[in-house]
């Protein structure tokens, strides 16, 4: 059986979009089941201490704009650092791909329609009609979903994502759990990669 991994992230976050592609080459070469877990951003940072971008000293805000330029380059992408539709409500789009899980359908096709249509295309991921257009160009019965994804079922399993986040010590996103050890941030996922060719043992903080 494939080893499993779970996915945290909003389609809200760059750093999900940034890592994606190359997070889905680490999948692809260690043949690994991708357990996606879409994750409400904002209450996740209150509740383990962080804050909204907004809310965060100029100098970290300045710094964030210096480190995208950077992964940019380093991930050969090409996007907008201010996209026209961001920041955006994440719970629509999220509860696209939660309720695509639900059915039991793969949403990887979507998150790659969905992640640079943010940030490449500037596309507004909060209005229903560009979250239906995207899962039907992803071969997703976009309607569908769109619809069952504004229910109160998809919400409530969006709520146990973030619980469940909370009892594995996930606290932003993207976030990448491989047998309980939590590697946060595109910026590790060469980290997960080793840990997936060595096969060691999850590293714990119970040291």
């Amino acid at each position: 059986m494939p080893q499993e991994i779970d996915y945290y992230f909003s389609l809200t976050s760059p750093w999900a979009y940034i890592g994606h592609q190359v997070f889905r080459d680490v999948v692809s070469t260690y043949d690994l089941k991708v357990n996606h877990k879409p994750v409400l951003l904002g209450e996740l940072f209150s509740e383990t201490g962080g804050l909204p971008l907004g809310r965060r000293h100029p100098v970290r805000q300045r710094y964030r704009m210096v480190e995208l330029q950077r992964w940019r380059d380093k991930r050969g992408l090409n996007f907008h650092l201010q996209p026209k539709h961001w920041p955006f409500n994440g719970l629509l789009a999220d509860g696209v791909v939660v309720a695509a899980v639900e059915a039991g359908l793969d949403p990887d096709a979507f998150l790659r329609k969905a992640y640079p249509g943010v940030w490449e295309n500037q596309l507004d991921l909060a209005d229903p009609a560009v979250l239906t257009s995207m899962a039907d160009d992803s071969g997703l019965p976009g309607a569908q979903l769109v619809e069952r994804a504004a229910s109160e079922a998809i919400a409530a399993a969006y709520e146990q994502n973030r619980q469940d986040a909370l009892a594995v010590g996930v606290f932003g996103s993207p976030a990448y759990v491989l047998g309980g050890e939590v590697f946060w941030g595109q910026d590790r996922i060469e980290l997960l990669a080793d840990a997936l060719k060595s096969k060691r043992a999850p590293y714990t903080s119970q040291v």
